[in-house]
């Protein structure tokens, strides 16, 4: 469970070399942002504490959410608050958006769920919130079939995953990690965090911003991952 004083709580991990900073959190817990009430993209950091403390709500943490397209519009589906705003994408293109699989975070009143995009609709999950990125790092405990532990393409990343208990895991690189991690092995972070399911939310404009800091100014984002203190 998370507590108001939950910046404290935040796991820090070093593996091979890349450090991280770890987040474990109950489902009820968090909300996928995109658009104010005016239909406006919210789009960084403040303008999504400002949303939400309009409704007298304050997140222990902001996160970025998955990739998306010029004028921060996601690159696939966005559910907010249970109404899709941005349709499921099955395209084929360029980019890690498109390495197939790709997948969905999934969150419903008291459950989530990484999947693969054509999974989607799952029956008998009623979603509250969802986003689409790529690529799925972890399917059933398997890397995807694209990443190459060789591979020389380390890069800051950020990226969910669920648990054995049914906990959302996100995990970021640190900016000042003296190394960084390609796909495979951010994939296998997951795994050593007890994750069958994760998927990659984003590269170099990731950040993780605590209560305190809101207000600091942010990079500009498509979806916003809003995590909430235990009541």
């Amino acid at each position: 469970m998370l507590s108001a004083a939950m910046a404290a709580d935040v796991e820090k991990k070093v593996v091979d070399g890349v450090s991280y900073q770890i987040l474990r959190t109950s489902p009820e817990q968090v909300r996928i942002l995109w658009r104010a009430d005016d239909d406006q993209p919210l789009r960084t950091f403040p303008a999504a504490a400002a949303f939400l403390e309009k409704k007298d709500l304050k997140p222990a943490f902001l996160m970025n959410g998955g990739i998306f397209e010029p004028g921060g519009v996601p690159s696939g589906l966005l559910v907010q608050e249970g109404k899709t705003v941005r349709p499921v994408n099955r395209r084929d293109g360029r980019g890690n958006f498109f390495l197939k699989p790709n997948g969905i975070l999934l969150i419903g009143r008291d459950r989530a769920r990484v999947i693969r995009t054509d999974e989607y609709p799952l029956e008998g999950f009623e979603v509250r919130d969802a986003v689409q990125s790529g690529p799925l790092l972890l399917r059933k405990g398997r890397p995807h079939p694209a990443f190459n532990a060789d591979s020389k393409n380390r890069l800051h990343r950020n990226g969910v995953g669920v648990d054995a208990e049914g906990r959302l895991v996100f995990a970021i690189t640190g900016f000042r990690s003296p190394k960084m991690p390609n796909l495979h092995a951010f994939a296998m972070l997951f795994k050593s965090l007890g994750c069958e399911d994760a998927l990659f939310l984003d590269g170099d404009i990731s950040q993780l911003r605590a209560a305190d800091q809101l207000d600091r100014p942010s990079n500009r984002f498509g979806s916003i991952l809003a995590i909430f203190p235990a009541p």
